[in-house]
């Protein structure tokens, strides 16, 4: 019998910087769906990867002295790594600069000029650089862009247009004869209310004033503008083409739900559905819009400098517990948050207490009382049907909240299993019963619901925690752990004997964490010293020094680092529009109310670090006057953004 397939994509991430932990969410989401689907049988086609044309990264690489193929090259291979490094199962990692989707996506610009949908004109409007759009001046919110709230710039230029107000009507049918295309519900009432209703406006869709794109190939002074080249990944990447698709996109078209953020539903919802009716070719099945994941309780951006990487959680906790924290701490509808004290908080918590200490003891016992044998259950009690009763449910639930994308609600429902096992632990007393013979067969009874409830778990967290369900099955010594052996209690097989007791997660101390924690930021600081010191007495040419940026910026805000005596976090207006966080280690010597308002100079192209948390993205100039005499440069006579020379 031929398996039902399912096909799953995340955004593609765009290549302008290193994603921060908040990015990491969705393609670890949409893991744990796709690792979930395979369990339960279906053939899985999961595509992820890079969006790598656009003015934004022309700039970058000219200002980082770089081609925009070694730019794109770099942090598509770091994007790469840190999907390895979360062990994502992804079976196409597609790349808009791909020959293969260049020269697809030039016969789908083609067809659609061909019969009419695209047309030449040309556009005047404000255009924001990071987020690749044009604006009118209505459309703004305090003269500035409504997606990322930067300074834009008038803009003219011939362009191409995609004519999507043809097709508002057959798509405003479609949303509403189709109700679980735009997931969550409110996610469907934005788009509607605020984007589909008041009139949608012909797409831009090539632009002349910069090269960094796939080539209009019939007018080659234009280059083929984001949406087109970006959003049509999805179909390319598994074989469509214009002029004939390929087997696998006949197989797994239509896609059976693209995993995106929030801020970037409109795109998925209008654009990318309007342009698969042009082409004639179904629409996927689902659009689901993902909450953000916020530092605190505010949204993670290098802007605001509280940037958290993947690869530095995985150092310090470990790669499912990271993947764990990522799922939990996100709810349906609502924004999900990251500190270290939760994480800590949830690792000892969730993991140590009610997963690590279940399996160990468990197995501990067993080992301890049988050798370890795994005796059969003959001694039942009522207390017993009540757990069997809530395994068999619990995957039942599981399945249908995953159906809804509650990816949290899921982990919510295995884990109180787990308490519920501890319980029945509490409840049943396995070492009051070992003390007499007759209680011998009660206890196998015991021991034996345990075993196989905490088999249920490791299949269960599979497509979460695809170590830690290993490690469980390890302890367990075994091989039954299919989703059909989950349908029904009592697989666990007879007679076999268990693994040995190893802790799964360890407690953590916070203070011996923070302490960690805090020497990774002077570790980062020392070498920023050591790179001082190899420069001592070295004589540099002007074409060196020139490469270095100095500006003037106001200090807007100042305040301490948590866990980190010496750091304050400055965040500066540098003229520019967009506020830059810097990191500085001047605490000792100032303090923060007594930095805002100031004027300063920073080393505005600095290579941005993350320390302690904070990502900051230069440098402000200060003296050592004496030993333990640090000295701030201020400028307080100068504008901001001014440049020194």
């Amino acid at each position: 019998m031929e398996k039902e397939k399912f096909y799953i994509t995340t955004a593609i991430a765009y290549t302008s910087r290193k994603p921060h932990i908040g990015n990491s969410y969705e393609i670890v989401m949409s893991d744990a769906i796709a690792r979930y689907k395979r369990l339960q049988g279906y053939d899985v086609f999961f595509q992820t990867g890079t969006d790598e044309h656009g003015q934004k990264i022309e700039e970058i690489a000219k200002a980082s002295g770089v081609t925009p193929q070694q730019h794109v090259d770099k942090v598509a291979g770091e994007i790469r790594n840190i999907c390895d490094l979360l062990k994502i199962t992804y079976d196409n990692f597609i790349r808009t600069t791909d020959k293969s989707h260049e020269r697809c996506v030039q016969k789908i610009f083609k067809k659609l000029y061909d019969q009419g949908d695209i047309y030449k004109s040309e556009y005047e409007g404000m255009y924001c650089t990071p987020c690749e759009s044009f604006w009118t001046e209505s459309q703004l919110v305090d003269g500035k862009c409504p997606d990322c709230g930067r300074e834009v710039k008038p803009a003219r230029e011939e362009a191409y247009f995609f004519r999507i107000s043809k097709y508002q009507k057959q798509l405003e049918e479609y949303i509403e004869s189709n109700s679980g295309f735009i997931c969550p519900e409110s996610r469907k009432k934005e788009m509607i209310n605020n984007f589909i209703k008041p009139g949608l406006q012909d797409l831009c869709v090539s632009r002349t004033s910069f090269k960094w794109g796939i080539p209009v190939d019939f007018d080659p002074k234009h280059v083929i503008y984001v949406w087109i080249d970006a959003l049509s990944n999805y179909a390319t990447g598994i074989g469509y083409d214009p002029d004939g698709p390929s087997e696998t996109y006949k197989k797994y078209w239509p896609a059976d739900v693209h995993v995106v953020g929030k801020d970037i539903m409109r795109f998925h919802t209008i654009y990318w559905p309007i342009m698969l009716m042009a082409l004639g070719e179904p629409l996927p099945k689902k659009v689901f819009g993902h909450q953000w994941l916020l530092f605190g309780t505010d949204k993670m951006s290098k802007s605001r400098g509280n940037v958290i990487y993947a690869d530095d959680l995985v150092e310090l906790f470990g790669v499912d517990a990271v993947r764990y924290y990522l799922l939990a701490e996100m709810p349906y509808t609502s924004d999900g948050s990251i500190t270290y004290e939760n994480m800590i908080e949830r690792y000892n918590s969730d993991l140590a207490n009610t997963l690590g200490n279940l399996v160990n003891r468990t197995v501990a016992m067993t080992n301890k009382y049988f050798d370890g044998g795994i005796m059969s259950p003959r001694a039942d009690e009522p207390l017993d049907a009540e757990l069997k009763t809530l395994a068999v449910d619990t995957v039942k639930k599981v399945d249908e909240l995953l159906a809804d994308y509650r990816i949290s609600d899921a982990l919510e429902a295995i884990f109180a299993l787990a308490k519920r096992c501890n319980k029945y632990i509490d409840e049943t007393t396995p070492w009051v019963l070992a003390k007499s013979e007759e209680g011998r067969g009660r206890l196998g009874t015991v021991l034996y619901n345990l075993l196989e409830s905490i088999r249920f778990l490791g299949v269960l967290l599979q497509p979460f925690m695809p170590d830690t369900a290993k490690s469980v099955f390890d302890q367990l010594n075994t091989d039954v752990t299919g989703y059909d052996t989950i349908l029904s209690f009592g697989n666990l097989k007879i007679g076999s004997v268990v693994g040995k007791a190893v802790p799964l997660f360890g407690r953590i101390d916070p203070e011996e964490m923070f302490k960690r924690i805090d020497e990774r930021m002077q570790s980062a600081e020392k070498e920023v010293e050591q790179d001082k010191e190899k420069i001592e007495g070295v004589q540099i040419g002007i074409e060196d020094f020139s490469k270095i940026k100095l500006k003037v910026a106001e200090i807007k805000d100042c305040e301490k680092v948590k866990k980190a005596k010496k750091l304050l976090k400055l965040t500066l207006d540098d003229g520019s529009g967009v506020p830059r966080t810097v990191a500085s280690g001047i605490a000792k010597w100032y303090a923060p109310e007594d930095l805002i308002g100031r004027k300063v100079i920073v080393v505005s192209n600095l290579k941005p670090a993350t320390l302690c948390g904070v990502e900051s993205c230069g440098m402000i100039l200060a003296a050592d006057c004496a030993e333990d005499d640090v000295r701030v440069v201020f400028v307080d006579d100068m504008p901001n953004g001014a440049g020194i020379r």
